[in-house]
């Protein structure tokens, strides 16, 4: 009954599989081998449009290196104040552009609305020289509140930045998990939508340790490259990392994750609200779900074995609990069942 993340699971069985087949043989290094070409020419066809991609080990890395491409260090990035950049990559984008500040935006289930942030890009680009130049706008999705933007939200956030001559930044942790939640292709999701650049996660939804940084505007990538490298994120072995990412994309093993991981997140929030003093709070749209539980059924089911992690809320009680591509529906039933069992015993 482990729900602290999805990160907690181990590679899905086809992932593990490309990772043996790539250790079979020689191959040249530093992305200089048939895999990360394949994973280039296989990700120009998902997202039909040529891109240019470059593998890396981890999501800050991604998300900081990607930054770093777009701003300068009197920028300023407009994100969410609960974003992923603003609060959990220890100041990773801050330190790989060299100073650019981080604007982080209030806003509902972890989204901005255009108009907050049409006013804090010109209350920040106000005064140009003594404050910061706004330079990108970042989006997560889905959010950390494990909502999703719609089509016409992320082409409406996109239309304000554009207009202001912002580049449109997209952290994609959980990319997949929106994806299928939308019913929509890639394109439509970025750059048809007005998105630039997307860090596209594979490690919460069944890779080792697997992003890819997509650049979707022609010539946005410019010395990329040299950056990834000079920062240490350029493996020697760079198959391994592109072998993941193309076994994660091969008969649609991203979306059948993601769409279970989806599944079970329902499963749970649909049995918590059926119990007494449970607030289940919004129905999830991708795989996380956010009840406020009673002090005591939130500590018992702890001692049960349950593991998921406190949330930060006006409201005290509330927990995140989190899914993913190898839950199991027994592991929902059994905390279910020791919730049910706890709630009786309350009563």
């Amino acid at each position: 009954m482990n729900f602290a993340s999805d990160n907690v699971t181990g590679v899905a069985p086809e992932i593990a599989q490309a990772l043996t087949a790539a250790a079979d043989g020689t191959a040249m290094p530093y992305g200089n081998d048939p895999w990360t070409a394949k994973l280039s020419k296989r990700l120009c066809e998902v997202f039909e449009t040529e891109v240019e991609v470059f593998p890396v080990a981890t999501g800050t890395a991604a998300n900081a290196l990607a930054l770093w491409q777009c701003v300068p260090p009197f920028g300023a990035v407009i994100c969410h104040e609960d974003s992923h950049i603003n609060t959990d990559e220890c100041g990773a984008p801050e330190m790989f552009t060299g100073g650019a500040k981080l604007v982080g935006l209030p806003g509902a289930d972890g989204k901005m609305s255009p108009d907050a942030v049409d006013a804090a890009i010109r209350r920040t680009g106000f005064r140009p020289i003594h404050r910061v130049r706004p330079s990108v706008l970042s989006l997560t999705q889905a959010t950390e509140c494990g909502t999703v933007y719609g089509l016409d939200e992320i082409a409406a956030l996109a239309e304000v930045a554009r207009g202001h001559g912002l580049t449109v930044h997209m952290d994609g942790a959980r990319f997949a998990n929106a994806l299928v939640s939308l019913g929509c292709s890639p394109a439509d999701m970025t750059w048809r939508a007005g998105v630039d650049v997307l860090c596209l996660g594979a490690t919460k939804n069944g890779a080792w340790a697997a992003e890819a940084v997509i650049f979707l505007r022609p010539g946005l990538a410019g010395d990329f490259a040299e950056r990834r490298k000079r920062s240490g994120h350029l493996l020697s072995k760079s198959r391994f990392v592109s072998a993941q990412v193309l076994a994660y994309l091969e008969d649609d093993l991203w979306r059948r994750n993601a769409a279970h991981a989806n599944a079970m997140a329902r499963r749970l929030a649909d049995g918590l609200a059926a119990l007494p003093g449970v607030d289940p709070g919004a129905p999830p749209a991708a795989n996380m779900v956010f009840p406020i539980l009673p002090d005591g059924l939130r500590e018992g089911l702890r001692a049960r074995g349950a593991l998921f992690l406190d949330w930060p809320a006006e409201r005290p009680g509330k927990v995140r609990l989190v899914t993913s591509h190898a839950t199991r529906a027994d592991d929902v039933d059994a905390f279910l069942e020791a919730a049910r069992a706890l709630s009786d015993a309350r009563a």
